[in-house]
């Protein structure tokens, strides 16, 4: 443990030498002390997270209102605005997503399905760890385009773990490769993932355009993304291939699995009704102008009067250091983004592609990625939307990426939706699917380090990048 913490320090201290140096010998600008106190904090932050000496919601919590507290002591922000800033920076959106479809997911396991659908999963795998491996990452792909991808993991997750347990072998593999799938199949549609929909409200996208335009680039990085994780994971399943000889996959083989849930039919049919009906809600959701969040707590509170479940029992699965631990990170991102961290790595970013359209195009797909694995991928997307807009507007990318030019939709838009997206599986903590798997693992015994993450993720992450920005940038000149 004292190594760890030394470790840690050194790093910490590395970095500030680095950010009191580098900008004025580079960019000859030097650092105001409101953005050297947030990027230190940040820094800090993912070490300790990578270091796992300290619970990550912990971290998270304390890293808020060390932000806070330095933003009013450095003269960045009056102490009465503290608690409006507070409330501003927290997506509360996408907290009340989270947490009304923990709810319905809660109530729904209480029927015993997840252990019914992992049991017939299981029949058809025959006990064979990779088709096992490919059922789940399809399953969960695919259904992350019609459902976001924080539901569709909220879902798999009791499922993986069920079928895993009764096969005796261990989850994490599944669940992680599922996270990975699960961001680049939400990518495809307009309500598979959060930025995705902050990209369709802000450039006017409809549901169909977007799946004509992401569609066919997911389809194939989906395809890339199942070569790598059988390479990835390769070693941890090794030995678990064949596992039909076994007598507990002969006892599941043989397994009535439609008994377990034949006394919770009435609950089950009323949870799929609800469930069903949130989906449809979220799928009209340009229609109806409906926040995902009232939609899922509307579910969840409709679903608790119907279902007659004890409340205090519903209420204790639900996982609330995740929801804490996004708290605490949406107030540090924003203390971020009040400080001018995001806009000015943006900017810099961007300015060194000098104008020139197809650079700017690969840069954002690049910049969006690598920052998105670091930074929540909503509040960055949120950021660089208005950056977006600037860029089409100038002259040069206005006269390649103009309607005059064959495009309906400037293709900067696509490259920020595919980074943003793709990006989130570098880290554990890029996407809220990624957050919301390990807390669930965590909750039954199974815990996910952050480091151990990077080392799958981010390679993942680079490849997937690499192959999205050759097929994006082929198929928008074949549409051109």
């Amino acid at each position: 443990m004292h190594k760890k913490y030394s470790i840690g320090i050194l790093l910490i201290a590395i970095y500030i030498i680095f950010l009191f140096t580098i900008p004025p010998l580079v960019f000859e600008k030097s650092v105001t002390p409101i953005l050297a106190g947030i990027t230190v904090i940040m820094v800090a932050i993912y070490v300790l997270l990578g270091l796992d000496i300290i619970h990550r919601t912990v971290i998270a919590m304390f890293g808020a209102i060390l932000s806070i507290i330095l933003a009013i002591v450095l003269g960045s922000m009056l102490a009465e605005d503290s608690l409006h800033f507070v409330i501003e920076s927290v997506d509360f959106n996408t907290i009340g997503l989270l947490l009304g479809m923990m709810i319905m997911v809660a109530i729904l396991g209480e029927t015993g399905v997840f252990h019914q659908v992992g049991i017939k999963l299981g029949k058809i795998s025959k006990g064979n760890v990779w088709i096992l491996m490919l059922l789940l990452c399809t399953f969960t792909s695919v259904a992350s385009m019609f459902v976001d991808n924080v539901t569709t993991i909220l879902l798999m997750v009791p499922v993986t773990l069920s079928i895993t347990r009764t096969l005796g072998i261990h989850p994490i593999p599944f669940i992680m490769a599922q996270v990975l799938v699960s961001n680049i199949g939400g990518a495809a549609t307009l309500i598979g993932d959060p930025p995705n929909i902050l990209v369709g409200s802000a450039a006017g996208i409809d549901f169909n355009s977007f799946v004509i335009y992401m569609g066919p680039t997911v389809a194939i990085v989906f395809g890339f993304s199942l070569l790598l994780i059988k390479l990835f994971f390769k070693n941890e399943l090794k030995g678990e291939q064949k596992l039909e000889q076994r007598e507990d996959v002969q006892e599941l083989m043989h397994r009535d699995e439609n008994v377990i849930i034949i006394h919770h039919r009435g609950l089950l049919i009323k949870s799929l009704i609800v469930l069903i009906g949130v989906v449809i809600l979220f799928s009209l959701q340009t229609i109806t102008h409906l926040e995902v969040s009232i939609i899922a707590i509307g579910g969840a509170a409709l679903l608790l009067l119907i279902s007659r479940v004890s409340l205090e029992k519903i209420l204790h699965e639900v996982d609330w250091a995740t929801l804490l631990f996004f708290v605490g990170l949406f107030v540090i991102v924003g203390v971020a983004e009040h400080a001018g961290l995001i806009t000015i790595l943006a900017k810099l970013a961007i300015d060194i592609t000098g104008g020139d359209p197809w650079i700017t195009f690969v840069m954002v797909i690049w910049l969006s990625g690598i920052a998105s694995a670091f930074v929540d991928n909503i509040p960055f997307t949120t950021t660089m939307i208005p950056l977006i807009h600037t860029l089409n507007t100038d002259p040069t990318i206005a006269a390649s990426f103009g309607p005059e030019s064959g495009f309906q939709f400037s293709p900067l838009w696509w490259a920020l939706a595919l980074g943003a997206d793709l990006g989130g599986n570098g880290t554990l903590i890029g996407s809220s699917a990624g957050v919301v798997a390990a807390g669930l693992c965590q909750k039954f015994g199974h815990y996910i380090s952050f480091m151990r993450w990077i080392k799958i993720g981010f390679p993942f992450m680079l490849i997937t990048l690499v192959i999205g920005t050759i097929v994006l940038y082929g198929f928008l000149l074949l549409m051109q």
